[in-house]
This record gives structure tokens, C-alpha cells and sequence, in this order.
């Protein structure tokens, strides 16, 4: 029994290119490329792409289910892109651009110089937010987590860098 999976849509002014096990999508905000499992078959129709296990075991249909979340990512990226917005919480904590280097004064001794990746831009709207742009999904994750882990949250005061909509859970001080 060949399960077929829900199609992934096209989106308008996405070029995709599929060539044995790999697609190559290009869009307005870039190019990406996603390699495909040998255990999951393409299938490009009409301005869909579908996806089904080439196999009939477990491992291959979630692979399948993998793989097709893996491509719609890619088409959003390249029809949209993808941000992380970063908050700065704390007396004193700031942020500015330097070039092309993101500036952040923590509360440490000396300034963090973040250089950005190939593919990722960084913007500071104002001093204590930080804005994470890019076409990739997992890679504009991956540098808003570097950010972050230069001084995650501490759970005392809330100080720190933390994503916007994070909830930190506060602990009480220690009593006499």
C-alpha cells in the first residue's frame, strides 16, 4: 500500500528543480537546495510536488512525512524567508550594528562582536531588539540561539537575552 502524503503547494514565482533526489528551489529572497532520502519517492505535478514512501515499513513513511516538511520549509524560505526577533532585558544591555557585525554590550568587560553568517542579515530596530533574517529555517535558528547563548535568562531578575514571546520562569529569592 503506497501512502501518498498531503501534496506541498508551489508557491507563485518559485522555480523548482528536481533532479534525481534533490530539489533546487529558487524564489525571491534566494536559491535552496534539500536533499531528498533514497527511502522517499518525488513526485512533481501541477504545480505541487507529493511525496510517498518508496518502501511499506515505519522507518520509510516517516521519513516521507520528514522529508515533505523539510521541502515546505525550503519553498516558505525562498517565497518568504524566515525571522527571529531577540529581546534584550537588563540595565545596561544594548545592541547596534558595526558594519556587518552585530555590537552587543551584556555586561561583560568587553563588547561581543557577532559576525553573521552567509545567507542570514541581522537588524536592530531599536537598542534592545534584535532582528534574525534569513531563507533557511534551521540556520536563522541557529544564530538566534548563538545570540542567546552568549547570556541566556537567568531566572532571578529575567536578565538576558531571550526570544520575543519567551516566558521565563522566575524563582524566588532566597529567604533569611
Amino acid at each position: 500500500m503506497a501512502r501518498v502524503l498531503n501534496p506541498v503547494e508551489i508557491p507563485s514565482g518559485v522555480t523548482l528543480d528536481v533532479s534525481g533526489q534533490t530539489i533546487t528551489a529558487k524564489g525571491a529572497k534566494g536559491s535552496l537546495v534539500q536533499d531528498i532520502h533514497p527511502s522517499v519517492q518525488i513526485h512533481q505535478e501541477d504545480g505541487q510536488i507529493r511525496f510517498s514512501p518508496a518502501n511499506d515499513d515505519k522507518a520509510s513513511l516517516a521519513m516521507t512525512g520528514t522529508m515533505r516538511a523539510l521541502t515546505a520549509s525550503v519553498m516558505k524560505g525562498v517565497s518568504e524567508g524566515y525571522e527571529k526577533k531577540l529581546e534584550l532585558v537588563g540595565v545596561g544591555y544594548r545592541a547596534s550594528m558595526q558594519g556587518s557585525a552585530l555590537n552587543l554590550t551584556l555586561g561583560f568587560s568587553h563588547p561581543v562582536l557577532f559576525e553573521a553568517p552567509e545567507g542570514i542579515s541581522l537588524e536592530c530596530a531599536t537598542q534592545t531588539e534584535v532582528l534574525v533574517k534569513g531563507t533557511d529555517k534551521q540556520q536563522v535558528g541557529q544564530v538566534a540561539a548563538n545570540i542567546r547563548a552568549y547570556r541566556p535568562p537567568e531566572p532571578y531578575k529575567g536578565k538576558g537575552v531571550r526570544y520575543a514571546g519567551e516566558r521565563i520562569i522566575r524563582k524566588e529569592a532566597k529567604k533569611k
